[in-house]
């Protein structure tokens, strides 16, 4: 596959745009990974963070609609970014842009499961909502131990953990897009939630695990960023 192609990369919760470095490291000559920045981080750090996972998606397909032209490209997200990635694909379509090539989505359910809302985590007080991120992996220890750091990433995680634990599934047309969906042998999830996903794509999708817990994307960058090449040779080549 010589042909150019992006790949945009949205961040799980409390995630930004340098989360997916490793990524960009391991892809190959012809991928080029483009992570994708949420508002009160990073980059973007002046702008309050949007609490709401539509609205975050209106957001983030602002940040994309001019660029989806240049090149054939696909869509990957982990966890939060997962559920984003589905959102926006159908905001493409229903925009009637050119819609991605394949869309690849890490360590989360499919979006009807009820599953999503049996731990409602953003309202829980201080000490069980950071006891909460750190059972899930999601906060590194050099951050817990940082009162300054911790300061800044709660309010950002509460905001992230709202947005997803306040999304209402709306059924429609399953999206006429390939997907590839990767899971955590050790992730807090069923496999019948998982392949929840199913309804949500006209293709079969290919549902995969990993070992590891919810962040086991941290552990395998090379091997992941494999299985979007080979998969991309292979939608490229029907184009």
């Amino acid at each position: 596959m010589n042909k150019t192609l992006n790949l945009f990369c949205l961040p799980f919760a409390g995630g930004h745009k340098y989360s997916y470095r490793d990524y960009q490291e391991n892809a190959p000559a012809n991928i080029k990974v483009i992570p994708l920045e949420y508002p009160g981080r990073v980059g973007r750090i002046q702008e309050s963070s949007i609490s709401d996972i539509r609205e975050l998606t209106d957001y983030v397909y602002q940040q994309i609609a001019g660029k989806i032209h240049e090149h054939d490209y696909a869509i990957y997200g982990h966890s939060m970014g997962g559920l984003i990635a589905y959102l926006l694909t159908q905001k493409i379509i229903e925009n009637k842009l050119k819609p991605p090539v394949h869309v690849f989505i890490t360590g989360t359910s499919g979006p009807s499961a009820q599953s999503r809302f049996d731990v409602i985590r953003h309202l829980l007080p201080k000490d069980e909502f950071l006891k909460e991120m750190k059972d899930l992996d999601g906060i590194p220890d050099a951050i817990l131990e940082n009162e300054d750091l911790l300061s800044y990433f709660e309010p950002i995680l509460r905001a992230d953990f709202e947005a997803c634990e306040t999304y209402k599934h709306i059924e429609s047309a399953p999206l006429d897009v390939p997907m590839t969906v990767i899971t955590g042998t050790e992730e807090d999830m069923t496999l019948d939630d998982i392949h929840l996903w199913q309804n949500e794509s006209t293709y079969q999708i290919d549902f995969r695990q990993m070992p590891g817990k919810h962040f086991f994307i941290f552990q395998y960058p090379m091997e992941i960023m494999e299985i979007i090449s080979q998969k991309l040779t292979s939608d490229l080549k029907t184009i």
